[in-house]
């Protein structure tokens, strides 16, 4: 169009547009608000002329900007009724630009139309310095004009809102407040002052109004109040409501009101000055700034800043303070300034912020408040809001109120708006349900509201997803505002028309502004975001995956800055759902699969996240994500791997968030504890947890749980039908709270424990809750410690705990208080398990009769209340132990108690604590005969009570009583004459040397004692050698504890071993007896002596009084160093003490030189085992016993500084050990040198075990070095050297000439120069039969090289390359360097995946000529591999093994192995596993395979081949007569392959091995099959696991297998196999007398077939696999029997049954079985103690599997006491079970008593993090991680 043209059309469409928008003004007062948000609509701009006012209008639009005008021409065409005939011109004359100039053409613009309505700017900014003063008066007519202004041009902000496109009329006439909570204050609200919106308010601050924000008591200081809310709580809906109320008048005490947001100031780059942020960027008075702001500054308290969105802040935020506060800095700076005071002094503060780390720019006694949202009152009054009928309201509160799920989205206010929108369109059209029924997630919340926004229901895909794109770009750059150049026109007209977008005027500075645009929400921008990732065909799934991570959010530990992806997450899960499928497919134009294959992806991630350990905040995430999902399967496996224990620490918690959590847990089967531990909850947050059946326990510990908390708590409890333990601690309940707690109590009989702690609780409360004691049958605590109790409750309390049945204890100690008590139904039946009893009324009197326990300790009791006391202690039961010490009762108090003893059947203790007075009773005869009698049956004493010993004898403390040496024999003789004790105490006294030694003497007159104390009575070593001698006199003592420095001396029995043995803890077995030897068990003693000098004469003393000890005897020294002559007295001495089996020297530091002394110990004194050093700081020797066989030594010296000038001497000592076993000098300073000097003395040390070398900076010279010595040491078995990170070098000996040697070099970094020098060595090494390099940096040419030099006279060698280029290298290339190799090669083995390459190489080379010839005849030489193919026959000429694992084959490659078969004559076994492979390549390989006649073994397994394939792959089969192991698993076999294969195999007769697993075989299918294989007569294995056979199939197997007598080994796991099958199927294999390997897992078979299996179990069986058969006790237990004994089982698996009470246990013991899995059965702690004992008969067990049960710390102990006694046992895994802390931690002694363990997983038991990492860091081999870390350890060891 030419110019003229085009001018003429732009005026004919301005005129038709002037008349078009004149019929409806008020859209385009929207659309100009919306593109010019600070454009007054108001007084000046009316006109009485409506025409001019769109013209006026219409030219505000069009000097805005070009992009702006276009934005706005596609609204007009959007939105409004336009001609086609006019909408064409519109657009292609505006809508892109080109007739945009033309209009613009003669016209001036308006530099000012972005200002302020009526302002006019000056052309300076306001700066930092007023101008001189102006006159009182003056000053203050100019602020009340600015102050009017402000308020005028805020109600002009607030006061024309008109509704968006498709909202509702009634959608902004309403404002809603949320709930508001205190949080933390110093004076949290003046009571005087505001009034309360709605709600009474709570004395616990919850539904806080509005006003009451401001009415804080702070008149002097900073007035910062932090409003904290997660996304959509209507953070920035309530500052507006806040300006849109000061406006409006109602916030009266303010003069003036500023409000920012942070997500604008962020886009100021220039430094400002307060006056210039309020007047450049807020609002420019008319005249006098200065004045006005001199003004504000006087009055600055009724001055309020409002600051939104703080957590959207990008700089970094600092705490100091050094520049001139008046100085120009940045908005964050002055942010700080006025927060803190330094700039205008008495202003009020308010900022928003989502909940995080809050900045350091805030001061300490910042006011914070949470947002929680709305509750059922809230949402109810927005909904009748949002509809304007009352008809509408009725039926949204119907929808909402008939769907839970929906109804906890509304507790957000931005997801309640959405569903208020979504069913503003939807309610018209569905009746009830239908509507809630499509927003069954947030995520299609947000899709149906696109849906219902869009016009005509029509989606505009181009524009949905360029808002993605926009919506992701601004999120990854945390961008959430956008120019107009940053959304092209028709996009920006797009959402504006559906109101996703608005706009809003920006200063980017002092006299800079623009319009900005945004989503309407952040969660929006998010929502697009997460649309554009699973819509956009530009994004691919590995893209979409990469954004599946989740982040943790913690309130006090995490960074101030944030990022901006709170949902996105959320809405990518929500997205995947199945319901979003057709709307993605419809956004992407993709069929659903391409969708699927998105949303699956997505699936798969979370479905990983559900499996790991995750955080608190992210557990939360991840349940709201797999919510979204609507995957059931998800849901179940994220509840299922939830711990037993889940715990909340420290960050924010909403009704939304536990409501996503219950929705998960209701997917769990198992119970679970749930613990919220210092977190901010929303006050509803219990009702969210209503119905949740699978919490067990229940734990709140928060200051900002109150009244109104446990108001909605007492709702829930009644709903959880499983809880057993409820606590509430720390929280600020009062009067009202606990009122309603105590009146839902009783209505939870189930509960079993209680735990009100800490709740400032007073006597009214707490004896309000004892009351309900009654009404809780089945409670065993409660606990009431640190509250607000008197003496005179404490004593009403005591008097319940005396007249309540069920109370057992009640402990008291300063803040503690806790009731114990029995549940009377267990009483009951403990007295009808016994019928003895039943019998005798007199014995059932005894057992009736209560016993109780007080202990009031440290509670200020005084006289009086002990008078009291006494007296309601006279009517009680019998009394265990009364302990009162610590109290204030004088000497009265302590008579009149005394005195009332006799009265008060005291059994046990009387503890008074003044001066030491304790009185300790021994039971009446009566009551004796009573304990022995309960002591016979043990399962009657009070559970949850510690057990009591059979007898109680009396504790003697005498400390700190100044006893001297001329008081013992009388306190002896008194001792004498009383009932003995069994435990003495005289610390603290004043015994000295003389007095311990008199004391030595008199000892054996008080008995047997259990302990005694003489710690801090000012002994020296001379008092050691007199105690030492009662080790000779005294039977009892068996351990001695002296330590010098604390002044530590214990002697004491072992307690614990005499109960083991006596108390009979172990069944005894007939053969189990012998094994655990507990025939005549020697008594081990122990004398630990530390923090003291040891010299050369202390020691011989200390020996020869230790020569007298009965054995064994461990020893353990300690001092701070022990010198070399010290440490030659001590070693001469050891071989005069024959009973000796331990020495340690702990935390003693040793010279360089004692590891020569420690090595001669070995010639020396032959008792010695082991020699352990460790850093010159820790040795510990180990001895033989006499009754013990000789056998190997250890020598272990390690991080001892030895160098190269040590290595000589070192060898000559150890050559003089008779049997070195094992010697480790692993981190110390060898270097290549030393290793060099070591390997040269080596042949004449008699090592026979390892040599650990590891550690010792030794390079590529050192491993040279090991592989020229290899000639030389003739009994070296093994080395392996790794120069990498792991820095390892083992050596292996034998004590004879190995003919075999295998060498393992690995990260070794050869170059080129090495290569020669390593062929070299490696020819010399004639014994050597295996090399393995890894990763030693050997290219193609070096490796070509060192292949061609590697020459012997005679014999095979395995060769295996490990380099990242054989993964890439290809087939081809691969034969090529096989080719080059100076010997024959026997057998190639490639896997490009592993990156391995190994060959077998035969010498010398030998090849005959004609025979070379005639194969050569039958190649095809012309093609481009003849050359290859002929070095490949030259050197593979003997070739009997080819194979190739996980390599790509190409046709070229394919035809070069089909030369190469054609040439092998002798080849027998050829695999190909996990490749990939064309239909022409395996034409070629087909082909090359038929003419291999004289194959054994053919693996075509794993491999990527459609049946077609798999077909043509048969004619390798034909005429294979002499085949005797075929793998075709994961190959489909349809009926046509199937039928080949069959005639094939009809003919192998020598078959011995078949796998057909996973082949698509049907019970039709294997009826062909089982024909063929009669005539296999030599079958051994018959593999078809993961098939369809069925119960058909299995019956007509069962008929094939007596006619297979060879039979070792049949796999049908997985075929559908049920009991019909199952029973016919063990009838056949009990007559197939050679099976060894039985696999029937993941079938139906049930106890029936378990049942009959155990009736003929096979003779020779070895591994036996039922693993997910439906198996039960009754059958498991059968098994069990059966296998008892058996004497070849190996491996026993019964994973994923339910053995709840089965497990097997043995009495004979399975003396070959190494591995058992037990994983997911069920086993519990009861269950646990007898299969532990069964484990110590099994003594080649290697590894067991416990995972996944319901093990607790009961189970632990059982497994930490058999560790020790089984050898070789090397891994047990315990993962996903309930073991504690406590539980682990004896796991850990355990294994510290010289258990052979490798590792134990615990990954996932309920144990915190840093308990996990001390433990770790104590004992290694406990592994806490989700992966499996075992630690590295050496072959064969």
């Amino acid at each position: 169009m030419d110019p003229i043209s085009l001018q003429l059309g732009t005026k004919n469409l301005w005129g038709w547009l002037v008349r078009q928008l004149s019929k409806d003004p008020e859209w385009l007062s929207a659309k100009v608000k919306f593109f010019l948000p600070n454009m007054d609509l108001g007084s000046r701009n009316e006109d009485p002329d409506p025409t001019e006012r769109v013209i006026l209008q219409l030219s505000k639009l069009r000097i805005q900007g070009q992009a702006t005008w276009q934005a706005f021409i596609h609204c007009v065409c959007m939105e409004l009724d336009v001609p086609l005939d006019l909408e064409v011109p519109l657009l292609s004359t505006w809508g892109h630009g080109d007739g945009f100039l033309q209009l613009e053409a003669g016209e001036e613009s308006q530099p000012d139309s972005q200002l302020q309505p009526g302002l006019k700017r000056p052309h300076q900014s306001c700066g930092s310095s007023p101008r001189p003063k102006q006159c009182k008066k003056q000053q203050q007519e100019l602020a009340k004009k600015y102050l009017q202004l402000l308020r005028t041009s805020t109600q002009q902000r607030y006061g024309s809102k008109t509704p968006g496109p498709g909202q509702p009329l009634a959608f902004h006439q309403a404002y809603i407040p949320p709930i508001l909570q205190w949080s933390r204050t110093s004076a949290p609200f003046d009571t005087q002052e505001g009034a309360v919106m709605g709600h009474p308010k709570a004395e616990d601050g919850t539904n806080v109004s509005i006003r009451d924000l401001f009415n804080t008591k702070a008149d002097k200081g900073p007035r910062v109040t932090v409003l904290l809310g997660k996304a959509g709580m209507g953070k920035t809906t309530l500052v507006h409501q806040l300006c849109q109320m000061w406006a409006d008048g109602q916030l009266d005490r303010y003069q003036a009101l500023f409000l920012f947001e942070f997500r604008q100031l962020n886009l100021i780059t220039d430094f400002l000055t307060l006056p210039q942020l309020l007047f450049d960027l807020y609002l420019r008075p008319e005249a006098g700034p200065e004045a006005v702001f001199q003004y504000l500054q006087e009055n600055a308290n009724g001055v309020l800043l409002i600051f939104d969105g703080l957590d959207e802040i990008l700089d970094s935020c600092s705490s100091k303070e050094t520049a001139d506060p008046e100085a120009p800095v940045s908005a964050l700076t002055l942010f700080s300034r006025l927060c803190r005071g330094a700039l205008l002094p008495g202003c009020w503060v308010m900022a928003t912020s989502r909940p995080g780390k809050l900045p350091a720019c805030l001061p300490t006694e910042v006011v914070t408040v949470h947002m929680w949202g709305f509750d059922t009152p809230r949402v109810e009054e927005y909904v009748r809001h949002f509809f304007s009928d009352q008809l509408s309201q009725e039926a949204a509160l119907a929808e909402l109120q008939a769907n839970r799920r929906l109804w906890s989205m509304c507790a957000v206010p931005a997801l309640c708006r959405v569903t208020c929108l979504c069913l503003y369109r939807l309610l018209p059209s569905s009746s009830l349900g239908q509507s809630a029924a499509l927003l069954p997630t947030v995520t299609q919340n947000y899709m149906q509201m696109v849906l219902t926004l869009s016009p005509q229901g029509v989606l505009h895909v181009e524009y949905l997803l360029g808002l993605g794109e926009v919506a992701l770009r601004g999120l990854e750059t945390r961008k959430i505002i956008f120019s107009a150049g940053d959304i092209p026109p028709p996009m920006m007209a797009f959402g504006a028309a559906l109101g996703l977008l608005n706009s809003f005027c920006v200063c980017t500075g002092p006299g800079h502004q623009e319009t900005g645009y945004a989503f309407n929400h952040l969660s929006l921008q998010e929502f697009f975001a997460a649309l554009y990732l699973m819509a956009s065909p530009k994004v691919d799934k590995d893209s979409v995956t990469q954004h599946v991570t989740l982040s943790s959010r913690w309130v006090l530990r995490t960074s101030a800055r944030q990022d901006l992806l709170d949902h996105l997450l959320t809405f990518l899960a929500g997205l995947a759902s199945c319901a979003c499928r057709p709307f993605l497919g419809l956004l992407a134009q993709r069929d659903e699969v391409w969708v699927g294959t998105k949303q699956a992806a997505v699936v798969q991630a979370l479905r990983k996240l559900a499996t790991r350990r995750l955080t608190g905040p992210k557990v939360v995430e991840l349940c709201h994500c797999v919510g979204e999902t609507q995957e059931p399967e998800l849901a179940s496996l994220t509840a299922q791997s939830l711990p037993h224990q889940l715990p909340f620490h420290n960050f924010l918690l909403t009704y939304a968030d536990l409501a996503a959590l219950t929705n998960i847990l209701g997917h769990r089967h198992a119970p679970i504890h749930l613990e919220f531990e210092g977190c901010p909850l929303e006050p509803r947050c219990p009702e969210a947890l209503a119905g949740c059946g699978q919490i067990e326990n229940l734990s709140f510990k928060s200051r900002k749980c109150g009244d109104a908390f446990a108001e909605a708590l007492s709702r829930s409890l009644p709903t959880m039908e499983n809880l057993k333990k409820l606590g509430l601690a720390g929280s600020k309940i009062t009067a009202r709270g606990i009122s309603h707690l105590v009146q839902t109590l009783p209505l939870c009989p189930q509960l079993e424990e209680v735990s009100f702690q800490d709740n400032q609780l007073k006597d009214r409360e707490v004896l309000s809750i004892i009351e309900i004691l009654p009404y809780l049958p089945r409670l065993r605590k409660l606990d009431l410690s640190r509250n607000n109790i008197s003496v005179s409750a404490l004593l009403s309390l005591t008097k319940v705990a005396v007249t309540c049945p069920t109370i057992r204890m009640l402990q008291v100690r300063e803040a503690d208080l806790i009731f114990f008590l029995v549940p009377p139904a267990e009483a009951a039946a403990e007295l009808q398990r016994d019928p003895d009893l039943q019998e005798n009324a007199k014995q059932r009197k005894e057992a009736q009769r209560r016993s109780l326990a007080l202990r009031l300790q440290k509670y200020q009791l005084r006289v009086h209340d002990v008078e009291m006391l006494i007296a309601q202690l006279r009517e009680g039961p019998y009394l265990d132990e009364v302990d009162l010490s610590g109290n204030q009762l004088e000497d009265e108090g302590c008579q009149l108690m005394v005195e009332a003893a006799s009265q008060l059947h005291i059994t046990r203790k009387l503890d008074l604590l003044h001066k030491t007075v304790v009185l300790t009773f021994a039971p009446e005869p009566e009551e004796q005969e009573a304990i022995r009698e309960r002591a016979a049956f043990p399962d009657s004493i009070m559970l949850q009570m510690p057990p009591e010993p059979p007898l109680r004898f009396p504790r003697i403390r005498l400390t700190h009583c100044g006893l001297q040496t001329q008081h013992l024999e009388q306190l002896c003789k008194a001792l004498r004459g009383s009932c003995l004790p069994r435990h003495i105490d005289l610390s603290g006294n004043a015994l000295g040397d003389e007095g311990v030694a008199l004391l030595a003497q008199l000892l054996p007159g008080l008995g047997a004692l259990q302990s005694l104390n003489l710690s801090e009575n000012g002994l020296s070593l001379d008092a050691v050698f007199s105690l030492t001698q009662c080790f000779s006199t005294l039977q009892w003592v068996l351990h001695m504890d002296f330590s010098f420095e604390s002044q530590r001396v214990i002697l004491r029995g072992d307690r614990r071993g005499r109960d083991l043995l006596a108390g009979g803890s172990l069944p005894e077995f007939q053969a189990g007896a012998q094994f655990l030897g507990f025939g005549q068990r020697h008594i081990s003693r122990s004398f630990c002596l530390k923090e003291c000098q040891l010299e050369p004469l202390s020691l011989s003393c200390l020996c020869e009084t230790l020569e007298k000890c009965p054995g064994p005897l461990k020893v353990e020294l300690s001092c701070n160093v022990l010198s070399d002559q010290s440490l030659e007295t001590l070693l001469h001495h050891l071989p005069q003490l024959p009973q000796l089996s331990l020495l340690q020297l702990s935390q003693t530091r040793l010279s360089p030189e004692s590891p020569l002394l420690l090595a001669n110990l070995f010639s020396q004194c032959p008792q010695v085992q082991k020699v352990d050093l460790r850093s010159l700081n820790h040795t510990t020797l180990h001895f033989r016993s006499r009754e013990e066989q000789e056998g190997g030594c250890c020598g272990r010296f390690t991080g001892c500084s030895l160098s190269q000038e040590h290595m000589e001497r070192l060898c000559c000592l150890l050559s003089k050990c008779e049997d070195l076993h094992q010697l480790d000098l692993s981190g110390n300073l060898l270097g290549d040198d030393g290793l060099r000097c070591l390997l040269e003395c080596l042949p004449q040390v008699p090592i026979s075990g390892l040599l650990d070398l590891s550690h010792n900076n030794i390079s590529q010279e050192g491993a040279l070095c090991l592989v020229d010595a290899l000639p030389s040491c003739r009994r070296v078995r093994e080395a392996s050297v790794n120069l990498g990170s792991k820095q390892s070098f083992w050596i292996h000996l034998s004590q004879q000439e190995e003919a075999r040697k295998t060498l393992r070099l690995s990260e070794c970094s050869f170059g080129p120069e090495h290569v020669p020098r390593l062929a070299a060595g490696l020819s010399q090494a004639l014994q050597l039969t295996e090399i393995t390099l890894t990763q030693c940096c050997l290219g193609l040419e070096q490796l070509t090289v060192l292949l061609s030099l590697l020459k012997w006279p005679a014999g095979l060698l395995n060769l295996r390359v490990k380099e990242p280029w054989v993964g890439r290298a290809g087939v081809p290339t691969l034969l090529e360097v096989c080719a080059q190799a100076a010997g024959n090669i026997t057998e190639i083995s490639i896997s490009e995946t592993q990156q391995q390459l190994c060959i077998q190489l035969e010498f010398p080379q030998q090849e005959n000529p004609e025979a070379m010839a005639l194969r050569l005849a039958q190649c095809d030489l012309g093609t481009h591999h003849s050359l290859l193919v002929r070095q490949l026959m030259k050197t593979c000429a003997k070739l009997q093994q080819l194979s190739l694992s996980q390599v790509n084959l190409c046709d070229a490659s394919s035809l070069l192995l089909q030369s190469l078969l054609l040439a092998l004559s002798e080849l027998k076994i050829f695999r190909l596993t996990s490749s990939c492979v064309s239909a022409k390549g395996l034409a070629h390989l087909t082909s090359g395979l038929s003419h291999c006649q004289h194959l054994e073994e053919l693996d075509l397994s794993n491999n990527q081949f459609d049946e077609d394939g798999t077909k043509v792959l048969m004619g390798a089969l034909e005429d294979k007569c002499w085949l005797k192991r075929l793998d075709l698993g994961h190959l489909p076999l349809g009926d046509s392959t199937l039928a080949v294969l069959t005639q094939r195999l009809s003919h192998m007769a020598f078959l011995q091995s078949l796998r057909l697993s996973q082949s698509s075989i049907s019970d039709i299918g294997c009826c062909h099959l089982f024909k063929a294989l009669r005539a296999t007569t030599r079958l051994e294995e018959l593999g078809l696991s993961h098939n369809q056979i069925g119960d058909a199939g299995a019956q007509q197997l069962a008929a094939l297998l007596p006619g297979l007598p060879e039979l070792r080994k049949i796999d049908l796991s997985a075929n559908g196999i049920g009991l019909a099958g199952g029973a016919r199927l063990v009838e056949s294999l009990a007559l197939c007398r050679h099976l060894e390997d039985l696999m029937l897992g993941c079938n139906d078979l049930g106890d029936p077939t378990a049942l009959g299996l155990a009736q003929g179990l096979p003779r020779h069986l070895r591994v036996l696999h039922l693993r997910s058969s439906h198996l039960g006790p009754e059958g498991v237990l059968s098994l069990g029997q059966a296998l008892d004994g058996c004497s070849h089982v190996e491996e026993i698996s019964l994973a994923e049954n339910n053995l709840a009470g089965g497990v097997p246990h043995f009495c004979q013991g399975l003396p070959l079985l190494r591995k058992i899995d037990l994983v997911s059965c069920e086993i519990d702690n009861q269950t646990a103690k007898p299969l532990a004992t069964s484990f110590m008969l099994c003594p080649a067990l290697e590894e067991i599997l416990l995972s996944w049960n319901l093990l607790g710390d009961e189970a632990a102990a059982e497994l930490a006491r058999v560790l020790p006694r089984m050898d070789r046992l090397k891994r047990v895994d315990l993962e996903k079970n309930r073991i504690t802390t406590r539980g682990a931690w004896l796991l850990a002694e355990g294994l510290a008593q010289g258990s052979g363990i490798q590792v134990i997983r615990l990954w996932n038991n309920p144990i915190p993090a840093n308990m996990a990492e001390r433990l770790q860091s104590q004992e290694p081999r406990l592994d806490f991680a989700f992966f499996d870390n075992q630690p590295q350890v050496p072959w064969n060891t």
